[in-house]
């Protein structure tokens, strides 16, 4: 990474979350032989499964996705060649779209202020950003999931700019998103009393059709929940009744794993532990059922390792890394089209939380000066940060993020690797796939502080062949850096290949 040592503070404060592995006395390594044999029969992890989520009120700097923006278009491409980029978030519901300079701002209804919540600061979408949107697209080779505000909308005026939007994305819009964290509307936005799945139906639905038609080859996501993930299941029941319904194209759930940052529950040990994969494999169980009886499948659309903008020496470092490429894997495995991962400059995320981050508070707590703070990159959990708004860099959770996106394109074997790794007694998880041209794929996540991961794959094969290595890895988990490195190629021997995946870190082995 780069400027460790600008962070040499916010690293020695976080380091009380969690204990250094380094120079700790470690128990003895595990062994474990994993058979790899079969037919890929699992999902496929579609091309465009790496995703990015940012505010939409991103876009009132119109310079910022724009073909100017020549260091963030480098980052997008070696995050991925064909990603998506997702725009939404709490601002989305305070934007109107300004489609000429004399367009005036209309009117809008009344809202409650609540802490937490953003407060009605409102703010125009320009012609202009979304023209230079469409540029950045082209330029980095990402699509988009364009979010169009429900809260404080009219079904025209969502219209006239899902027309405009359509009509210059072109081929670079996968769908639109109508409303954000709907779930959550009836703390601000909607009376609590009335609100709930079917006067959402209601009001999406009345959005929808005004858009198809002027816009008839839209396509939606819905309905793009916080954390109630039953509203799927709601959503899903009642939409056999809808006569002529609006095409779908994905159903759309957040997820954070916990927050904010001053909550003492958001640490290291208890990102990476065997249980917080455990209930993310729950909600995915609630959401791929009610994708299926829509006959569509799930995107995560947005989420990242604490909300409210993140905690540091939790958020932003190498622990960071393996959570990404593990929950990334793990959705994958169930079906998911991809994951988003919350980002943009701090400016804009404190814009939707009341004007503040929780991580610049527990900073101020732990002793840090206003110049130390500034001097860290804002949002703490933002994939891709940057100082100076010309300068962009991957922080940690990108490189776990990368990591997984390394199987796009592949389809999974049904193997079920984790129980077998767990079973040694090592926080460990594993994901194969079978790659264009039958060659198997595997990663091995060993999120474990202290013991090492000895093992043998048995790809099969039953001949030579040779095994690309790459690793994930860092120097500690608390470590504000991330590396992605190729390794030296080896040789089967009677179809096998001996690996050893060091605690806190990652491999991929691919059979070429």
């Amino acid at each position: 990474m780069n400027d460790i040592s600008r962070r040499s503070f916010i690293a020695t404060a976080a380091l009380s979350l969690a204990a250094t592995r380094l120079g700790a006395q470690r128990p003895e390594d595990s062994q474990i032989t994993l058979s790899l044999a079969g037919e890929a029969t699992g999902p496929h992890m579609p091309d465009d499964f790496v995703g990015l989520s940012y505010e939409i009120r991103q876009l009132v700097d119109v310079a910022f996705f724009s073909v100017a923006n020549t260091s963030l278009i480098e980052q997008f491409k070696a995050l991925s060649p064909h990603g998506v980029l997702r725009l939404g978030g709490n601002t989305s519901e305070f934007a109107w779209f300004k489609a000429t300079a004399s367009s005036p701002e209309p009117p809008h209804p009344p809202t409650r202020e609540v802490e937490g919540e953003p407060k009605a600061e409102y703010y125009a979408v320009t012609a202009e950003a979304v023209r230079n949107l469409a540029a950045f697209l082209r330029a980095t080779g990402w699509s988009c999931q364009y979010g169009i505000n429900m809260g404080t909308n009219t079904p025209d005026r969502a219209a006239e700019e899902a027309v405009f939007v359509a009509k210059t994305l072109g081929s670079s819009l996968q769908y639109f998103q109508i409303g954000n964290e709907a779930d959550l509307y009836n703390r601000h936005l909607r009376d609590p009393k009335t609100w709930g799945p079917q006067a959402y139906l209601d009001e999406w639905l009345a959005i929808a059709r005004a858009v198809t038609a002027r816009v008839p080859d839209a396509k939606f996501g819905i309905p793009d929940v916080a954390s109630d993930i039953h509203w799927l299941t709601d959503v899903a029941d009642k939409w056999t009744s809808i006569q002529n319904p609006p095409p779908v194209a994905r159903l759309t759930h957040h997820y954070y794993f916990g927050g904010p940052a001053t909550n003492p529950e958001v640490n290291i040990p208890n990102l990476l532990k065997p249980a917080t994969m455990e209930k993310v494999q729950k909600t995915a169980d609630i959401a791929t059922a009610a994708a299926q009886k829509m006959g569509v499948r799930v995107r995560m659309t947005e989420g990242n390792t604490c909300y409210r903008g993140g905690k540091p020496g939790v958020s932003d470092v190498f622990a960071s890394a393996l959570w990404a490429a593990d929950y990334s894997l793990l959705l994958a495995s169930n079906g998911y089209t991809g994951v988003n991962l919350h980002g943009g400059t701090g400016k804009i995320i404190a814009s939707g939380l009341g004007g503040f981050l929780p991580g610049d508070v527990l900073l101020q707590q732990q002793g840090a000066t206003p110049e130390q703070i500034a001097s860290h990159p804002h949002p703490f959990y933002s994939p891709i940060a940057t100082q100076d708004f010309h300068h962009f860099t991957m922080e940690p959770v990108a490189y776990g993020l990368k990591f997984a996106g390394s199987l796009s394109g592949g389809t999974f074997l049904k193997l079920d690797l984790t129980a077998k790794l767990q079973a040694t007694g090592v926080n460990a998880t594993g994901y194969a796939v079978k790659l264009a041209g039958g060659r198997t794929s595997v990663i091995i996540l060993n999120k474990d502080a202290e013991r090492d991961l000895s093992v043998t794959l048995d790809f099969g094969a039953g001949g030579a062949g040779t095994v690309a290595v790459e690793t994930l890895h860092a120097p500690a988990l608390e470590s504000r850096e991330a590396h992605i490195t190729a390794g030296q190629r080896g040789h089967l021997k009677e179809s096998k290949y001996d690996a050893t995946v060091p605690h806190g870190s990652g491999m991929r082995l691919t059979l070429v």
